[in-house]
């Protein structure tokens, strides 16, 4: 099934932020705690949470509880999915990120 218009610009819109565009790549191959991303970006809190929001908000990625913490992933079953796949085999992994935060030891904060 082909996506609207409509569909496509909405994702462009939201991946079309810096920010957003690196996270939806960073999610992509792993579950992160907001307290990850925090670290990663060198946000705050409260920022970071308001970009995972709009991304969540439309289906894009996915929130699971963990006790008191909250960790967020790439939806899969994004109805286009096939679309921002395409988008992200153009972009460097960001695999680096997160094994920077592991030798930190930032990569385990929340469990």
């Amino acid at each position: 099934m082909k996506s609207t218009i409509e569909e496509v610009a909405l994702v462009l819109k939201l991946l079309g932020d810096k920010t957003r565009l690196k996270m939806v790549k960073i999610l992509e191959s792993r579950e992160c705690c907001v307290c990850e991303l925090v670290h990663l970006f060198d946000m705050s809190q409260p920022a970071i949470s308001q970009h995972l929001r709009k991304l969540r908000d439309v289906g894009l990625i996915f929130e699971s509880r963990r006790g008191q913490w909250v960790y967020y992933g790439l939806n899969r079953q994004y109805e286009n999915f096939p679309f921002v796949c395409t988008l992200l085999n153009q972009l460097p992994s960001q695999e680096g990120l997160l094994e920077s935060l592991e030798k930190q030891g930032l990569r385990v904060l929340c469990d």
